[in-house]
């Protein structure tokens, strides 16, 4: 099927997919093209609208990404965003400057003109800005449609040549009214009915896994979170039984999670194989303390018990996981120019030689459309609510390395947290909480006696997306039992702090 398309030319914002995101709820299919696409090719695609995504460089760098000039002269509406904006400024004759005050998170923006892009949006809203630069003076035939106190072009618009743009990130959910701006571009200046769903995509992917594969055989690696349990079902879907699921103990579950993951698998009936790995991935996380070096080890180990599992099955050609866009844009630049931050376990932890071809049928989409995708599935709400759990495991909540006795702690500690969540009703309300083991011992009293013992950090955070976070605002109540139960039940942890730092500047891991 055909889907109306917006284009977003991608100049390396950790947000360019979130853009994608945002206009996917508005049900607008998008593609993410390379900032320097030929404007051929892109008038060949008739996209409904252009998007110019945000970028950490500026316009005044050598050799700052940009696009094809001729990309403003092909009659489609478009919208710059932070750096597009500053980048749609100097192509058409504005001008850019470095800002007096530069912008980083909250900030407060003024509607100041009639502008078709901020319909419906109220004349004062706090947006999340991110940037250095800011448009001194707009090309000619643009009128400035909001104003900030130390951004005097906030936003600016063309509406003759349907040429908008923005020093604000609309798809940041920080940004008041920013998903009505998205709709305003696509619904409103571009036209889009919103042609593109869950069910529409899950149709789509299954017959983009079974051209993929063909008359080939699939192993998948199955972690009992939703991810990789909705790219199985769509494997299966598109092959049947030449699928295999293969679930690894890898050493660094949690409490008693095998076990778990066994039964709940065996209700859904899908062709599975079960291997007990732990003794290869401990031996080889042993003395590691480096975050980048455990990912990439766990991530090699986990392609060699693949690839030793489907061995035992004959011919398999291709290996499918639960790849989220979160770990593609962390761990790569998918497109453009966007910076490392850690490589994840199954995508830059992968090594080169690794024999099978990937199938990653979820490899453009962000956690909640997974479970939007799996509720079409028909899962049920275990599967779909399951909070996210990283594939490198515990490996990455035990700073330090990684020795029995710490994962007894840490399984320990994290299986109170989970219980004292559940309770309190806050399971559902959050994106992930857990335990992290640091690798600091402090002195205590218990009994009238000095003890000298781990730390353990709580993390509990809030986000829709995973892009970014907050923490969460815990009752103290409940933050006062988990610290309690923590110290009293698990011996060699004498002291809990909570970490109220949020994404970005932080990760949600510590590792």
């Amino acid at each position: 099927m055909s889907h109306q398309t917006i284009i977003v030319l991608d100049f390396g914002s950790q947000y360019t997919q979130l853009i994608a995101r945002r206009l996917r709820e508005l049900s607008v299919y998008s593609e993410i093209w390379p900032h320097d696409a030929p404007a051929a090719r892109i008038r060949a695609r008739q996209p409904a609208g252009i998007i110019l995504s945000g970028g950490p460089k500026s316009v005044r760098d050598p050799g700052a990404p940009k696009c094809d000039p001729a990309v403003f002269t092909l009659g489609r509406p478009m919208l710059g965003i932070c750096y597009g904006m500053q980048l749609m400024a100097d192509t058409l004759g504005g001008r850019v400057e470095p800002a007096p005050q530069r912008e980083f998170g909250h900030a407060a923006v003024t509607v100041v003109s009639g502008s078709p892009l901020f319909e419906g949006v109220p004349g004062d809203i706090r947006v999340w800005a991110s940037h250095g630069d800011l448009v001194a003076a707009a090309p000619a035939g643009f009128d400035v449609a909001a104003t900030s106190a130390n951004a005097p072009i906030a936003a600016m618009s063309d509406s003759s040549r349907a040429l908008y743009a923005l020093l604000f990130h609309p798809e940041v959910v920080h940004t008041e009214a920013g998903l009505q701006i998205l709709r305003n571009f696509s619904r409103g200046i571009c036209g889009c009915t919103g042609d593109w769903t869950m069910a529409s995509f899950v149709d789509e992917a299954t017959e983009r896994v079974r051209r993929q594969v063909g008359a080939g055989r699939v192993v998948c690696g199955l972690s009992g979170g939703v991810d990789s349990t909705v790219a199985a079902l769509i494997v299966h879907r598109a092959i049947g039984e030449r699928l295999t699921c293969i679930f690894v103990d890898n050493g660094v579950l949690r409490l008693d999670e095998a076990a778990q993951i066994r039964r709940r698998f065996e209700r859904l009936r899908l062709p599975l194989a079960f291997t007990d790995a732990s003794a290869l991935f401990l031996e080889r996380l042993a003395g590691v303390t480096d975050p980048e070096r455990k990912r990439k080890i766990i991530g090699a180990a986990f392609i060699d018990v693949f690839e030793a599992e489907a061995a035992k099955l004959g011919q398999v050609e291709f290996l499918a996981q639960g790849t989220l866009y979160p770990d593609v844009i962390e761990s790569v630049t998918v497109v453009g120019q966007s910076a490392l931050i850690k490589s994840h376990h199954n995508v830059g932890g992968l090594p080169e030689r690794m024999r099978m071809q990937l199938v990653e049928p979820l490899r453009e989409l962000f956690k909640d459309e997974v479970r939007e995708v799996g509720r079409q599935l028909g899962l049920d709400p275990e599967f779909v609510v399951r909070q996210p759990f990283p594939g490198p495991g515990l490996a990455v909540r035990i700073l330090g390395e990684i020795t029995p006795l710490r994962l007894d702690l840490l399984r320990r500690a994290d299986a109170i947290v989970s219980d004292e969540i559940r309770r309190g009703g806050w399971y559902e309300r959050l994106w992930q909480s857990f335990a992290v083991l640091l690798p600091v011992q402090s002195v205590g009293v218990m009994g009238d006696e000095r003890t000298y013992e781990y730390t353990a950090a709580i993390r509990a955070v809030e986000s829709r997306d995973g892009m970014t976070a907050d923490w969460a605002r815990l009752p103290h109540e409940l933050l006062a039992r988990i610290s309690s139960r923590i110290v009293n039940e698990v011996r060699g942890i004498n002291r809990v702090v909570y970490d109220i730092s949020s994404k970005p500047p932080s990760t949600i891991e510590w590792e």
